[in-house]
């Protein structure tokens, strides 16, 4: 599976439905060595497991394993197919052994390392979810100084590139974005940028105006904020000292895609409260829990804002509901 593949096309390989006599040999020689172009050797007792679903677009393609514990061997013999893209391998939850020219790495669950694909190499995984992209080391080499002096080295999930880099992957997976022509070529561009931060010895990357740092800075804060919107206390100041950036800076990314942070928020709030409404269990909380569930200590102010997002007051979307039914 060649980065530089011209359309977005996606695989997926799994043994749940295969016989447990034949999984072993076909997820060897179907997956491991005509799609992976690596020996694959399985390191538990109990039945082979493994789903695989690989995605590719031009520039890029991405891993995500689940199975039982296994060891990959890319051998010398298997450089014949001429990758020479570089890898990243996402370790989680566990630990992980990697081994590539003379170098051997011990990982930690949730922390990250590059490898070459033109170089021989040994990934052992353990049970658990494991990711991993590919990027053309063309592309990185017009980034960093010295690929091969980055590789094998340990990347922190402390590391703020790698954070950001993390949580932009994650976004833009979520969102499907590399399905989409239209952002495709941004966002593989935006992770070639982001690899290159991560996996560089850089300094701190401050309220950069890279486009990638702003793009994977501007997820990054609306992940949180969906994760936390029914803090009652949740406010600029509080997500952009999680952040680690200025309020004012964290108002100008949240600008950049048209809404402000307060919009944001209350959306999120208001979407929640409609669900509640509305729901299979609409009408066992009082309206005031609701408002207090959703992040609203002050339910006239959410009486309010109920009422101009959606032309009704909670009360009366509730007594809608029951009349329709």
């Amino acid at each position: 599976m060649p980065t530089d593949a011209a359309n977005f096309a996606s695989y997926r390989f799994s043994t749940r439905d295969l016989p447990e006599r034949t999984r072993i040999s076909l997820w060897r020689e179907h997956f491991g060595r005509c799609v992976v172009h690596a020996d694959i050797e399985p390191l538990s007792n109990i039945p082979l497991q493994a789903d695989a679903s690989l995605l590719t677009v031009q520039g890029l393609r991405t891993l995500a394993l689940k199975g039982t514990s296994m060891r990959f061997e890319r051998s010398q013999a298997s450089l014949a197919d001429g990758d020479d893209s570089v890898g990243v391998i996402f370790c989680s939850p566990g630990m992980s052994q990697l081994s590539q020219c003379g170098r051997d790495v011990e990982l930690r669950g949730g922390d990250a390392i590059a490898i070459l694909h033109s170089e021989a190499a040994s990934v052992t995984y353990v049970d658990g979810l494991q990711f991993g992209l590919a990027v053309p080391r063309a592309e990185l080499e017009q980034r960093v100084s010295d690929v091969e002096n980055l590789i094998m080295r340990p990347i922190g999930r402390r590391k703020e590139a790698f954070r950001l880099f993390a949580a932009y992957l994650k976004s833009v997976l979520k969102a499907r974005a590399l399905t989409s022509p239209n952002l495709c070529h941004t966002v593989v561009t935006h992770i070639h940028d982001l690899v290159a931060l991560a996996i560089d010895e850089c300094p701190a990357l401050g309220e950069s105006s890279a486009s990638a740092v702003v793009a994977a800075r501007h997820d990054a804060a609306l992940d949180y904020i969906t994760i936390h919107f029914k803090e009652p206390g949740l406010s600029v100041q509080t997500v952009a000292r999680r952040q680690g950036i200025s309020p004012r800076y964290l108002q100008r990314l949240m600008a950049s895609s048209g809404t402000s942070f307060t919009e944001r928020l209350n959306e999120l709030r208001l979407q929640r409260a409609l669900e509640l409404l509305t729901g299979s269990h609409a009408g066992r909380q009082r309206i005031s829990d609701i408002a207090l569930e959703v992040g609203y200590s002050d339910v006239s102010h959410f009486n309010r804002l109920f009422r101009i997002r959606f032309g009704d007051s909670p009360r009366g979307v509730r007594l809608a509901r029951k009349g329709s039914h």
